[in-house]
């Protein structure tokens, strides 16, 4: 399957350490170099606002799924081409998985987690067929990772991990995964 359309999800958070925002601008200037689009949750904070600017200081086009709250909130990006409104988070992670050819985790707290576990138990039971990609530079996702292969060891997860999760440890290894 061509990747065209890439759904991210991140941190909110404007108090991270200022390397996770240079990489997630590094890897929307990646996305948007490579004439892909950006699909994520379309909020003027975080992680997201600097994948955002960095798709667009490449010439990408970016996609915000947003709920209601944010746009109340006046919350919403000011970097996107497109905005999708939706009702709350499950609406919101709906129509990312919908709209999207593959799903990236950047760092990410509670809502990142929940994305993607959300994605991957759906896929699990056949609801798509979409991959989760960990981007797990200086090891981030690590633990997680360590978590969900000892539930695979142990048989609690019915469908292998490997068809539906990938983990990027590096630029060359999210190269190769996202072609």
């Amino acid at each position: 399957m061509e990747i065209k359309h890439v759904g991210v999800f991140c941190a909110a958070s404007d108090q991270l350490d200022a390397a996770y925002y240079s990489m997630a601008r590094a890897f929307g200037r990646w996305l948007g170099g490579r004439g892909l689009t950006l699909v994520y949750g379309g909020a003027d904070s975080g992680l997201m606002e600097s994948v955002a600017e960095g798709v667009k200081s490449a010439g990408g086009r970016v996609v915000g799924v947003v709920p209601r709250i944010l746009e109340s909130k006046r919350r919403v990006s000011r970097l996107v081409d497109e905005v999708v409104p939706c009702n709350d988070l499950a609406d919101r992670k709906a129509i990312m998985v919908e709209r999207s050819d593959v799903l990236v985790a950047l760092p990410g707290g509670i809502g990142t987690l929940d994305e993607v576990f959300t994605v991957m138990a759906a896929h699990s039971i056949g609801y798509h067929h979409k991959r989760v990609v960990l981007f797990a530079l200086d090891g981030f996702w690590d633990g997680l990772v360590g978590l969900l292969q000892e539930l695979d060891r142990r048989r609690f997860v019915n469908v292998p991990l490997s068809r539906y999760l990938s983990v990027a440890r590096s630029w060359d290894e999210l190269e190769a995964v996202l072609g």
